[in-house]
């Protein structure tokens, strides 16, 4: 250095243009060295220099990365790897007020008092160092540089409010990636900047921010060392950090270089803070506006006279105290904790024997812990690094593309690619140091190649996760009022743009299901924007559609195709429902007016079709009188109505009135009154909905599948369900009326007083089994005596039927029952699957047809008489009784004699067969003779019985 040297402390607050000054006069000098905080800064600084003066010139140097032409004249280097003894014209040193750092100041001090220009030496920096350069360079000159524009203090903002051009800071990988989500979904995406990063990456994710794809930048407090963005607002969402030891608040002086990155050359900026953060108090806020802090009064240092006679005396240098009343021994750093660490190893110890294996040692613990793992494991690295180093002078090829080769892998996600680039900027380092490699070139260009593809593929990731494009160009457009260009496909996708925005259901968009929050209300207010002519096209479509195409659900939905375009909602009159349409607002009142016309069209004519039968009653003005009255009646009940509770109405219509309500299809049935016509399965879905609608009911019921003759009775049903279904609630399960009418007439002609058992046609056209009958007829006021037989085969009842009688063994009556005395005139209308079939059992001393036949003992079946007979198996029968009898009128057990069965009949009602079956004991026994039961009191019989008539008739017999 020559005595004419000049040193100058440039100190200001941000945004002042230090280092557009720095670089202006370093490119004044022939030769020039510049020493900045971050490889990301480096990088810029760099990149503006070559293109000044062009690359062959210009020299890189960081940890990671050694750029340098043969005829170097200019050297960008981080401040660690800075070269020293170089004796350039020009050396400068950017964010000098980082010697008080607690992790890195040390080096930065150590510029300060050492580094120096031939001709002339900047410090750039906060105007906190002037006291310490006062003090610690005396003849250092002071250039003080004003803002070049204002910095206010906003207060506090959601970030769903944050305006755009603006920057927020977290201060850990979690809370960028947390606020960058965010972002996302409310503000269509964000760039992110973090000191961890390659250049490569970053200056991707800073291209995307500066070109206008994103309008927000989350980055950690790295962007406070000289980054140069066009932010116009800083929000900080957390005013702590962990410094490497512990969690500390960050002080005035730190928030406002982080602040200042707002408001680019002349344009203002302002700063605040969001999520958790707390509002900035109101003395910390000015103090960052006014730019005055309290200076710094201590520098970290370090010794920098290394002993190299020994390790102990290394480590003994390295932990000096400092005689200046202004410097602080700096704090343990990961190289001296390597060191300490690798010198308890007896191993190193041996091998560090000399100066040169000493100083090989500590330039192997100066390697940067970038995986951020524990110092044991960290140290574990070094030690084998050094013991190649040390033993065959440098790292074998085969190890190095081993650990080269486990990184270099782009699939996962975020995390899994940040740990990667990690673990490559430690093989970068190493292949950065001369003479660690056989080949420096091939390693150098072989870990940067894994670098770059790692940093393409995390720049993709991150894009894919914290950008959405689609948002984004949405909302640009919708800012510059710019006509988007909305496409509906056949399958109802919207594109806006060329952007898939979500779906056209009927008359209404559906947002892509992907976004959520703002985000969505972005792509809806967008998409409704640009489809406005579609709804008018579709709506054109849809007034000039059949009827066909539109149909109505079960919950009173209107549907065109798949799609929901209204629903059914009450009228004044059951079989006037109105009608409320599914339209965007932004579809547009003559949009959603001619859909509200056509649905109109569509249920009106719907109704008009299936219960014409009901229309034309109401509108015969032939009706008079009672019979009128009676006709509104049916109509209100929309063609069935309970018998029971018209039974006054219905007694007073005469013979004429009831001739002329039959003319319009309606049946007066013992249980229900009603048009079979409307009890089709389209009618039946329909009144379901109107009378759902009438009784105001939240969730309408559905109706029965068709065709089925009984179901299952829901209790929990609304009351009048199964009568508009057009069933009638009987026990567990519920009958179709009309079926019902006709298990009336068949039961009409049995003696319902004296008992029977249900026929083949009863269970036929209920489509029961003989327990499901049971339960029925039980639900319809009957009694039901469950009892047993012995069951026969039918073949051999006839057999027995064609031998005389004295002859013939006496066998258990066949399981036919009792015919009716009439048979129903209408034959059953369906033929249920689940009717019961008897199947043959076996008979006694008879083997089934197909079965083996068992030869009893001796040759010629001899002894066969003597084989065990098997019991007769058993069946079950039901017999029914109109309203049950108390126990002290049942009926007295049957009684038997011992005189021969012949000629002779049981004296009851019904004669022989009734008598036989109702005993199952008593085989052998000879003659069986029924007694009959004493003669009832007379009952009173209810005229309002489904079955009175028959009653009716039999007491007049009796």
């Amino acid at each position: 250095m020559t005595g004419s040297s000049r040193i100058v402390a440039v100190l200001g607050p941000t945004n002042t243009g230090k280092t557009h000054y720095a670089i202006e006069r370093m490119l004044g000098h022939r030769t020039g060295v510049m020493g900045l905080p971050l490889r990301l800064l480096a990088r810029e600084v760099y990149d503006k220099i070559v293109a000044i003066r062009g690359p062959s010139v210009v020299a890189l140097v960081t940890g990671e990365e050694r750029i340098v032409p043969p005829r170097t004249k200019y050297w960008v280097c981080t401040v660690e790897a800075m070269p020293e003894g170089m004796g350039c014209d020009f050396l400068a040193v950017d964010e000098i007020q980082l010697c008080a750092d607690p992790e890195r100041g040390h080096v930065f001090t150590d510029r300060l008092l050492r580094a120096r220009g031939q001709d002339e030496t900047l410090f750039l920096g906060a105007d906190t160092m002037r006291g310490p350069i006062s003090a610690l360079v005396p003849d250092a000159q002071f250039l003080h540089r004003e803002r070049m524009s204002q910095l206010t203090y906003n207060g506090q903002k959601k970030i769903s409010r944050m305006p755009e051009r603006s920057a927020i800071v977290g201060f850990s990988v979690e809370n960028v990636y947390a606020i960058a989500e965010l972002i996302r979904r409310q503000k269509g995406g964000c760039a992110v900047v973090m000191g961890a990063l390659s250049p490569r990456t970053r200056n991707a994710q800073v291209d995307m921010y500066q070109n206008g794809e994103v309008d927000y930048l989350v980055a950690t407090d790295a962007i406070g060392m000289g980054l140069n963005l066009d932010i116009n607002h800083v929000a900080f969402s957390a005013l702590s950090k962990f410094d490497g030891r512990r969690m500390r608040p960050l002080a005035p002086n730190e928030l406002a270089q982080i602040a200042g990155r707002a408001g680019r050359g002349m344009s203002n900026g302002s700063f605040g803070v969001t999520g958790e953060a707390s509002p900035l108090s109101d003395d910390v806020a000015q103090a960052i506006m006014a730019h005055r802090f309290t200076p710094l009064q201590k520098l970290n240092w370090r010794n920098p006279a290394f002993q190299f006679g020994s390790v102990d005396g290394l480590i003994a240098s390295l932990e000096t105290s400092p005689d200046n009343p202004i410097l602080v021994k700096a704090r343990d750093a990961d190289d001296l904790i390597a060191l300490r660490t690798l010198a308890g190893l007896a191993e190193v110890r041996a091998r560090a024997s000399d100066g040169q294996s000493i100083r090989l040692l500590w330039d192997v613990c100066r390697i940067p812990d970038f995986r951020g793992i524990s110092h044991a494991e960290h140290a574990g690295l070094l030690e084998a690094i050094f013991g190649y180093l040390h033993q065959s002078g440098d790292i074998p090829d085969d190890w190095l593309a081993r650990q080269i080769q486990r990184i270099d892998r782009t699939d996962g996600d975020i995390d899994a690619l940040s740990k990667r680039l990690a673990f490559i900027r430690t093989w970068t380092y190493v292949a950065q140091r001369k003479g660690w490699t056989r080949d420096e070139s091939h390693w150098r260009g072989a870990t940067r190649a894994v670098e770059d593809r790692l940093s393409d593929a995390l720049h993709e990731r991150l894009t894919q996760r914290f950008v959405d494009r689609r948002t984004s160009v949405l909302l640009r457009r919708l800012n510059q009022k710019e006509a988007l260009l909305a496409e509906v496909n056949d399958k109802g996708d919207v594109t806006v743009e060329g952007e898939f925005v979500g779906r056209l259901e009927g008359f209404r968009f559906s947002p892509d299901k992907g976004a959520a929050g703002a985000e969505a209300k972005t792509l809806k207010a967008a998409s409704l924007q640009a489809l406005a002519p579609q709804f008018h096209l579709r709506a054109d479509r849809f007034y000039n559609a059949p009827d066909t195409e539109i149909d109505f659900t079960e919950q009173g939905g209107l549907m065109w195709g798949t799609h929901a375009v209204g629903k059914l909602v009450k009228g004044s009159d059951p079989l006037k429902p109105q009608v409320e349409v599914f339209v965007d607002d932004a579809a547009g009142v003559d949009v959603a007016q001619k859909v509200q016309r056509r649905l109109q069209h569509f249920i009106d004519r719907k109704i008009a079709a299936l219960f014409e039968p009901l229309l034309a009653l109401s509108k015969d003005e032939a009706l008079t009188g009672l019979a009128r009255g009676f006709a509104f009646r049916m109509v209100e009940g929309l063609g069935i109505l309970q018998r029971a509770d018209v039974a006054d109405d219905v007694k007073a219509l005469d013979q004429d009135a009831r001739g002329a309500l039959r003319k319009h299809g309606i049946r007066f049935g013992q249980f229900t009154i009603f048009m079979p016509l409307l009890l089709k399965p389209a009618p039946t879905r329909l009144r379901l909905v109107l009378w759902s609608l009438a009784q105001d009911l939240q969730e309408f019921p559905e109706s029965p599948p068709p065709g089925l003759v009984t179901v299952p009775a829901k209790t929990d049903a609304p009351k009048g369900y199964h009568t508009m279904c057009g069933y009638r609630a009987a026990g567990t399960r519920a009958i179709r009326i009309d079926m019902l009418e006709r298990l009336a007439d068949m039961v009409r002609a049995e003696d319902s007083r004296g008992g029977f058992e249900a026929k083949a046609d009863m269970l036929s056209i209920t489509g029961m089994t003989l327990e499901q009958f049971a339960d029925l007829m039980t639900g319809l006021g009957y009694s039901a005596e469950k009892g047993e037989r012995a069951k026969v085969k039918a073949s051999e009842a006839a057999v027995a039927a064609q031998q005389d009688p004295k002859e013939v063994p006496q066998k258990q009556p066949e399981e036919t029952p009792p015919q009716p005395d009439e048979t129903p005139t209408e034959p059953p209308a369906e033929e249920p699957a689940d009717s019961p079939v008897e199947v043959p059992v076996d008979v006694p001393g008879e083997a089934p047809p197909d079965s083996p036949v068992e030869i009893p003992p001796g040759a010629d079946g001899a002894g066969a008489t003597d084989a065990p007979v098997a019991a007769p198996e058993q069946e079950v029968f039901y017999t029914f009784r109109w309203g049950g009898m108390r126990p002290d009128r049942r009926a007295k057990p049957a009684q038997f004699s011992d005189k021969p069965r012949g000629k002779g009949k049981p004296q009851g009602k019904k004669g022989g067969a009734r008598g036989d079956k109702r005993q199952g004991q008593g085989r052998d026994k000879g003659a069986q003779q029924f007694q009959a039961r004493p003669p009832r009191p007379e009952k009173k019989i209810d005229p309002d019985n489904p079955f009175a008539a028959a009653l009716m008739g039999l007491k007049d017999n009796s």
